[in-house]
């Protein structure tokens, strides 16, 4: 699929079904390569780790943070979440699009350091349905529920800084939109791998 490579960037409040969007359109574009992120919470049941993050110790993510090896790095409700500098490179040199799922503080970084990063913010139909899709998901406490959406409220007003807004009111056809997008800027030319 890819004549270039470049870094899509892609956020969105906790809940919005953002990884299974990317995570199937990842399946189905070989020049798609997701970069893995280091973070110090605690897996998920349905997480396998290396593939969806490197699970570290607090200590382990401050030496890697201290020697310079991320991008970006980010505190996230108590948790630390960064982006391998090394991975993206590598990614970008073998020619592939580079995916980043990073949380919003996350993408504004990163887009100070790669401003021709392609940027798109997935947002739920709604703060109820958010509310019902977090509840429904089991991963999080009732408090932890009520500290997303009100993140959620603050991460909703920096949605006009993204290039896309994708609504994520059916999962199909915000897969189609997202395939669409990166098809696009695909196709643009004069699009360059970043340089780190």
């Amino acid at each position: 699929m890819s004549k270039n490579s470049f870094i899509v960037i892609i956020t969105a409040p906790s809940g919005s079904g953002k990884t299974s969007i990317y995570k199937r359109v990842l399946d189905k574009n070989r020049n798609l390569k997701f970069s893995v992120s280091y973070t110090t919470r605690k897996k998920r049941t349905v997480e396998m780790p290396g593939k969806d993050y490197f699970f570290i110790s607090r200590e382990q993510f401050e030496a890697k943070r201290e020697r310079g090896e991320f991008i970006e790095w980010a505190s996230v409700h108590g948790d630390l979440y960064g982006t391998d500098r090394k991975q993206v490179e590598n990614i970008l040199n073998h020619g592939n699009i580079c995916i980043l799922d990073v949380d919003v503080q996350g993408a504004l970084n990163v887009m100070k350091i790669f401003p021709d990063a392609v940027t798109i913010f997935i947002q739920p139909p709604s703060l109820e349905e958010l509310e019902k899709r977090l509840r429904k998901r089991g991963t999080e406490s009732a408090e932890e529920v009520r500290t997303r959406l009100q993140d959620a409220k603050i991460e909703l007003e920096y949605k006009k800084y993204f290039n896309y807004i994708i609504v994520n009111e059916k999962l199909e056809s915000a897969i189609m939109r997202l395939n669409e997008i990166i098809a696009h800027e695909n196709e643009k030319e004069g699009k360059n791998a970043a340089n780190l």
